[in-house]
């Protein structure tokens, strides 16, 4: 099936760049990155969690609420999580067309898209039809991962190109339309 959102597509190139990479320290940072994709797109917090360092430090370089998208801190980021996956946006692929890997840090490039659930969307003052239990949020996002010495996530600092939002009701999608595993 072609699925509008496909979550496999977050880790895909990173498996086919850890394939090719013989240093081990780039090595473990891509294997802890694809482990971090996959829980989030499995919505599984404990596994999540384990890739994350105490004193990471995400940062939303993009346009809206960056402040409320930028949590600071273990506990804060697992805050910022939970409310992804309580709100119900958590189904997002990230098409990674591009990597540069080195040992302190990983930028991973590509279209992005996001099922927003509908309720969400008005409450976030977008129209949008009933018709659909989610609208596709469209775009490109570049993510810079840093990594401590134990390779466990310091931060993910996303930078989004374009407004995703713009003709969002014209894009309507349904749970169906998620690969979900």
């Amino acid at each position: 099936m072609n699925y509008k959102v496909d979550p496999r597509k977050n880790w895909a190139a990173l498996e086919l760049r850890l394939a090719r990479e013989t240093d081990p320290i780039i090595r473990r940072n891509i294997e802890n990155t694809i482990k971090h994709s996959k829980a989030e797109a499995n919505a599984d917090f404990d596994a999540l969690m384990a890739t994350v360092a105490e004193n990471a430090a995400y940062t939303s370089f993009t346009d809206g609420d960056a402040a409320a998208n930028s949590p600071k801190g273990k506990a804060g980021v697992a805050a910022y999580y939970k409310m992804i996956v309580e709100s119900g946006c958590h189904y997002i692929e990230h098409a990674v067309e591009r990597i540069v890997a080195d040992r302190h840090a990983i930028a991973t490039d590509g279209n992005f898209t996001m099922a927003y659930p509908t309720a969400i969307l008005k409450a976030m003052g977008h129209t949008v039809s009933d018709d659909a239990p989610y609208y596709l949020y469209t775009g490109r996002l570049m993510i810079v991962w840093g990594f401590d010495a134990n390779g466990l996530v310091t931060c993910e600092d996303s930078y989004a190109a374009g407004d995703g939002f713009n003709g969002i009701g014209a894009r309507p999608c349904r749970l169906e339309d998620i690969y979900r595993g």
